[in-house]
């Protein structure tokens, strides 16, 4: 086992950003050198194209920005070995009704209407296709046209049960 690299790099949220979509230009070997480079060690043969591009861009947000905390990996590990489904929710209903603090620099992602939006956390609000925005609801108005709570939008905070 290759024993994980501890130091996060320097480097803007700019930089950041030009990086991972330097990846998308890419083809598979490309990827694959890519991935030598950033882990020290083969990529996985059995990794398609996407996977891998997604995988590479995570390990180089972490490595710049930090990693996943010990409390989500111990929960991670624990949903794994839970048994299904409704075990998982159990595990997972505590970290989303936990406030979570979003630091500067984060990027958020969501799917929507088959196209990837990215939206980068700011000091003073959200940026997102060149504007900023005060909320992350306004976020998610100008990316579906509806009103949505943007916390929610984005994976932030569960939807609540609603009483019957």
């Amino acid at each position: 086992m290759v024993p994980r690299r501890q130091s996060r790099r320097t480097i803007d949220a700019a930089s950041l950003e030009i990086e991972i979509a330097r990846l998308g230009d890419l083809d598979l070997k490309a990827l694959r050198l890519r991935w030598e480079g950033v882990t020290g060690r083969s990529a996985p043969v059995h990794l398609l194209r996407h996977l891998l591009y997604a995988m590479l861009a995570y390990r180089i947000q972490a490595d710049a920005f930090g990693d996943l905390d010990a409390g989500m990996v111990q929960m991670l590990k624990a949903a794994v070995g839970s048994g299904g489904p409704a075990a998982i929710t159990k595990l997972t209903d505590k970290l989303d009704q936990r406030n979570q603090e979003l630091a500067p620099g984060a990027i958020l992602t969501r799917e929507w209407n088959e196209r990837d939006h990215r939206v980068m956390v700011l000091a003073d609000g959200f940026a997102f296709e060149g504007k900023t925005y005060d909320s992350l609801s306004k976020v998610a108005f100008a990316i579906t046209g509806t009103k949505w709570n943007g916390p929610r939008f984005f994976g932030l905070r569960a939807a609540t049960a609603r009483p019957q």
